[in-house]
Parts: C-alpha cells; sequence; structure tokens
C-alpha cells in the first residue's frame, strides 16, 4: 500500500474516535502503532500531562519502549521532557555521541537498541497537553516528509483529546446549571413556606433561612430541604404548622428557626 495511502488511513482512524464513547488510551495506542506503520520508525511512545503538571506515559507500540519511556520519567531526563517543556521538536541524530546531553537515558535508550530519537510536541493554539517520542535502530535526521506526517498524526490525537476535554467541560458545566436550578426552586419553597406560616415577607424569610444555615454550618438548599420535608429536629425547632403572630425580626427568626 503506497505511504500517502497508509498515512490518509491513519489520519482518519484517529479522527474516527471522536465518539460519544471516546477512549483516550485507545486514541494514544493507535497514534503509536500508526506511527511505527508509516513513519521510518521503530518504536514510539506518549507522554501527556496529568491534572498534577507532570508528565505521564499513556501508550507505547512495544514493551521495551514502554519500560524505557518509564525510565525517562524516573531518570527525570530524556527528549519526551525536554519536547513538552519546550513546546518544540527535539531531535538526537546520535545518541552514542552526545552522553551529556541525557547521560543516564542515553545509555538506557542504546542498551534498549536505539541509536537516535525524534520527540514532537503535542500542542494547539499554545495549550501542550505532551509528546510524541520516535525512536530509530540507526542514527541520523528523520526525513522532512515523515516529520511532517508525525507532527500531523500528532496533531490530530491533539484535536481530539481537546475536543474531548471541551465536551466534558461543557456537560459537566451543564450538570452544575441544572443542579443549580434545581437548588434554586427548592429554596424558593422553603422561603414560600416560612414566609407562610411565619406570617413573614419573602425577604425577611430568606434571612432567616440564610442565617440559620450559616450559624449551624450547613448548606443552604440542604436546610431548605428540611423545611419542605417537615423535618423538625434538624431544620426547625418546632414544625411550621401554625401562622406565627408578626414580631420583630429577631423574635421571629428565634421562633420559627429555633435560636
Amino acid at each position: 500500500m503506497p505511504r500517502e495511502t497508509t498515512l490518509t488511513k491513519a489520519l482518519v482512524e484517529l479522527a474516527d474516535t471522536l465518539v460519544a464513547d471516546f477512549d483516550v488510551v485507545d486514541l494514544l495506542t493507535i497514534l503509536t502503532d500508526r506511527c511505527v506503520d508509516v513513519l521510518d520508525v521503530a518504536a514510539a511512545g506518549v507522554m501527556v500531562v496529568a491534572p498534577a503538571g507532570d508528565l505521564r506515559l499513556m501508550a507505547s507500540s512495544s514493551e521495551t519502549m514502554r519500560a524505557l519511556e518509564l525510565f525517562e520519567l524516573q531518570a527525570d531526563e530524556g527528549p519526551c521532557l525536554d519536547c513538552f517543556l519546550t513546546a518544540r521538536p527535539v531531535v538526537e541524530r546520535d545518541l552514542a555521541a552526545t552522553t551529556s546531553r541525557w547521560p543516564r537515558f542515553g545509555e538506557a535508550a542504546l542498551g534498549a537498541g536505539f541509536r537516535s530519537v525524534h520527540a514532537l510536541p503535542m500542542r494547539l493554539h499554545g495549550t501542550v497537553l505532551g509528546a510524541l517520542n520516535l525512536f530509530h535502530v540507526h542514527t541520523g535526521e528523520m526525513r522532512p516528509a515523515d516529520l511532517e506526517a508525525g507532527q500531523a498524526l500528532a496533531d490530530v490525537a491533539t484535536i481530539a483529546i481537546l475536543h474531548h476535554r471541551a465536551t466534558l467541560e461543557i456537560q459537566l458545566l451543564n450538570e452544575q446549571l441544572t443542579q443549580a436550578l434545581n437548588t434554586r426552586i427548592v429554596i424558593e419553597q422553603a422561603k414560600g413556606m416560612i414566609a407562610e406560616h411565619a406570617g413573614l415577607d419573602v425577604e425577611q424569610a430568606f434571612a432567616i433561612l440564610r442565617s440559620h444555615a450559616r450559624s449551624h454550618h450547613r448548606r443552604l438548599s440542604d436546610v431548605a430541604r428540611d423545611v419542605i420535608g417537615g423535618t423538625r429536629a434538624s431544620a426547625l425547632d418546632r414544625p411550621l404548622s401554625a401562622p406565627t403572630p408578626r414580631r420583630s425580626l429577631h423574635k421571629q427568626h428565634t421562633a420559627v428557626i429555633g435560636g
């Protein structure tokens, strides 16, 4: 199969992961496997930044590659780390000739049978998610066409991850808004009950409800639910079953909430 066709199929396969049951690990595993299929590389691996800000290994094309990438994280040196920190491609044409650059990682890479490495950033509009490591069993640089193809594969994976993240954030926001609206309804109902049974206006009822929640270190919504449910011990010191004569706000607060 022509190389261009293989690359096109790889890009389409990565794009096809943008579905409802999106799996980041599966996406990045596909990325590493297709890099080996399409590019002139012996192995590939992907590291992605975790919420805490440190890099984590997410996918490798082989167990040898996985062990080497884990060692890179443990040694805190190597092409993937440099690529992530600089957001720029990193190239090492001959790992044996530059032992000072990554002394421990270089020795481990040579021991695993690799002679050169390229690392490509996974970035979009200033956001850097991680880096793609590409290892070779021979010295030298990758062909420009292979570098462009590798960056294209990394870019598609980056877009997929960011799209997934944005979708999750929108879903979370919608859930939070829905919860907030439902909570507001509960509070409004509780305000109305207190106002009706204590002979207060709605503003005074809300002040009492809020003051009680704060003084008892409880959430306003929980106290409101207790009021609606008629829970005597946790919300009110006596049930709201009969109107209370109008008095000062302080006395009303004492009578309705229980001091």
